[in-house]
């Protein structure tokens, strides 16, 4: 099965196709053309932006396509930043200042009301209509400063409750994707698209 990818964002893409790699053998994963353009992320939930870009993308290109989006939502900020995330410091963010923003908004909070959860929705997106999408979402705390150099985004503020209490941030790749919401969305598409493919293969085509 091959697809298009959506993001543009090399850390993001690097963690989807190890997940989908380790979860499904026979996917095969195409970088976006130069020529589409980034859809704008103008959804009111992460469900939206994924459909939004996988859409697009299958419609641009007359590929099947999967796209993502992904948000951190602190209780203790009514949700925020969500699906404002990547971008939660001003367009053009960088990863330190979104997540120089978030500390600066939950100085002073203890821990017990730092909680969070990060959650992604992966959609796979045939020319036909097919669509197939999965949820991915992690409890976790918020610490109050950055610890660990691995990952990217917020990996170094959240700590997984399910985990050691180490951040994303302090753990390897490999460690990360058993843990995270990134790694369970993209877990559960696999078998959603090893479903469509035997379906496929027992039919003949994809509607």
């Amino acid at each position: 099965m091959r697809f298009v990818l959506a993001t543009a964002n090399p850390d993001k893409a690097r963690e989807i196709e190890a997940v989908l790699r380790e979860a499904h053998q026979g996917i095969e994963l195409v970088a976006r053309p130069d020529d589409v353009a980034e859809v704008d992320e103008t959804g009111e939930t992460l469900e939206d932006n994924a459909r939004l870009k996988a859409g697009a993308l299958c419609a641009a290109t007359g590929l099947p396509a999967i796209a993502d989006d992904t948000g951190l939502e602190v209780d203790a900020l009514g949700g925020a930043p969500g699906v404002h995330s990547a971008r939660y410091a001003g367009a053009g963010a960088t990863y330190d200042a979104n997540v120089a923003r978030l500390l600066a908004e939950l100085d002073g909070l203890p821990l017990e009301r730092r909680t969070a959860r990060f959650s992604t929705v992966a959609v796979a997106r045939w020319p036909g209509g097919l669509e197939v999408a999965a949820l991915g979402s992690v409890d976790g705390l918020v610490t109050a400063t950055p610890r660990g150099a691995n990952g990217f985004g917020y990996d170094p503020v959240f700590v997984p409750i399910a985990g050691d209490g180490r951040t994303f941030g302090e753990m390897t790749a490999e460690e990360k994707h058993v843990h995270s919401h990134r790694g369970e969305a993209f877990r559960t598409l696999a078998q959603g698209l090893r479903v469509v493919d035997e379906t496929e293969n027992s039919t003949g085509g994809t509607s």
